[in-house]
């Protein structure tokens, strides 16, 4: 029996897959029954851990289905998620959107990455208890990954949601990916104001600007944009820089 199966179903929420199913449906996307009983589960294992410690303020059913896992499914909508491949989820936080993407595609071999060691404790145990493989956990700061050889340009994909500017996030994530690889950061509706800026950085970073999702979160009707990079040549050796420059100084 997996570590997951004696837990699936008990103490379900109906209210969490209705909106579930809601958002999912407005959205155009689908997913299986265990997949909905895994959210479900990683939804009361968040729960559980928000009793002694302050993961997200979003709790409610109807806060986790639609701005948590809903918002995290939205990268979906890309396509670049079919295939499999390696993903680096940067700032996973309490694992959105990395753990999410892993439940909805199972294919992904996933890496969350943060620097709280709180965070990636908790990322831990969900792991565990979901019953999930190919998932790593790392407490580390992106800048640093980026220059070690067995992260540098070994990622297909690489993920940043609500972590920092978006020339910080590119920073973060481009060096992580081999050249060909794509990179989704998840924005509000406000990245128009950052999009010079991020061209501006992607092309230092060998990246280039390839497509912008504009969209809709159903149920709580918020503007979202995924900003969609292509890495096209190799990362220069003088990026990432040093653990909180990018942040400091962010490119331009």
């Amino acid at each position: 029996m997996d570590p997951a199966s004696a837990e699936r179903g008990r103490r379900a929420s109906p209210a969490f897959r209705a909106f579930l199913r809601d958002g999912l449906g407005v959205l155009g996307l689908e997913l299986d029954a265990g997949q909905v009983e895994l959210l479900d589960l990683f939804r009361r294992l968040l729960a559980e851990a928000g009793r002694t410690q302050n993961l997200t303020a979003l709790r409610t059913d109807y806060e986790v289905a639609t701005k948590h896992v809903v918002d995290s499914l939205t990268c979906l909508l890309t396509g670049l998620f079919e295939a499999g491949g390696r993903l680096a989820d940067v700032g996973s936080g309490a694992g959105f959107p990395g753990l999410i993407l892993k439940i909805a595609r199972p294919s992904l071999a996933v890496t969350l990455i943060d620097s709280a060691r709180r965070k990636t404790a908790f990322l831990s145990r969900a792991v565990d208890r979901l019953g999930l493989d190919r998932v790593t956990v790392l407490t580390e700061r992106a800048e640093v990954l980026g220059r070690l050889p067995e992260h540098r340009g070994r990622y297909n994909l690489a993920v940043a949601r609500a972590v920092s500017g978006l020339a910080v996030d590119l920073e973060y994530a481009v060096p992580l990916l081999a050249p060909g690889g794509h990179f989704v950061a998840m924005k509000g509706p406000r990245v128009v104001e950052e999009l010079a800026r991020g061209e501006r950085a992607a092309e230092l970073l060998g990246a280039e600007l390839t497509e912008v999702v504009d969209l809709v979160l159903p149920l709580a009707g918020e503007r979202r944009a995924l900003v969609v990079f292509r890495k096209v040549r190799e990362t220069p050796e003088a990026y990432p820089r040093r653990p909180g420059v990018p942040a400091k100084r962010p490119l331009s």
